[in-house]
């Protein structure tokens, strides 16, 4: 069964959280998983959606402002984490080490694991494309192998927020390639829409989406579900 799991990023207030599970129906036959802000976890969590946060730390307590453990999400109810997502990279340092630690943290503590890879626009067109994945994807392979609760996601960073998609054959080839690593389902995560679910979801290699903008809103979110449905 496909996964498809909406990331919502820094949006949504508590209210806001409250009035979308009220109206979201998700269809049968679909995997969905609902990632909102920390701050409406727990909101969410009442709906009775499989919630996961949008990070984890690799520590089960400590000195580290601003970051939020595995503990402290199993204690609201949440079923696992996004981690390493290609905003937390660009922005907030992550590195291959400490996303397979998260990764590894995440699992070892009974979360389920989504954890990130993909490559810039300016890797893909230098030709570097499978170097950065095969590194990205062996650290996660080192830290934790073939885990039953792991997901990857695979995100062409050119493609998040841009309007830009990747098209069936190459996000087909990637996942193709991130499987020949480690043996896991993989999500593709780069401006999934209603409008082009259906193409991209219907692909062998893959298993699922990671969508971003297109998950704010409940119709487009629960059309592309609708996409994800495998007969």
């Amino acid at each position: 069964m496909a996964l498809v799991a909406a990331n919502w990023k820094m949006f949504k207030t508590r209210a806001e959280t409250r009035a979308f599970c009220e109206r979201f129906r998700p269809p049968e036959g679909v995997d969905v998983v609902v990632c909102p802000p920390f701050t409406s976890l727990d909101v969410a969590v009442e709906s009775g959606f499989t919630v996961y946060a949008q990070n984890v730390h690799w520590a089960g307590e400590g000195a580290y402002t601003g970051e939020v453990s595995a503990p402290m999400l199993l204690e609201l109810g949440v079923a696992g984490a996004i981690v390493g997502h290609s905003e937390r990279r660009q922005y907030f340092g992550e590195t291959d080490e400490t996303v397979a630690r998260r990764t590894l943290a995440g699992l070892e503590a009974g979360l389920g694991v989504i954890a990130c890879v993909g490559e810039s626009g300016e890797e893909r067109e230098s030709g570097q494309t499978e170097l950065v994945l095969r590194l990205q994807v062996e650290s996660i392979a080192d830290a934790v192998g073939e885990h039953e609760r792991l997901v990857l996601a695979y995100e062409p960073v050119w493609a998040i927020g841009t309007g830009r998609t990747a098209t069936p054959e190459l996000a087909s080839e990637a996942h193709a390639f991130v499987k020949g690593i480690l043996a896991v389902p993989v999500l593709y995560g780069g401006s999934v829409k209603p409008d082009n679910a259906v193409e991209l979801l219907g692909q062998a290699e893959i298993d699922g989406a990671l969508v971003g903008g297109a998950s704010l809103e409940v119709d487009s979110f629960e059309a592309i579900c609708r996409a994800a449905i495998r007969s």
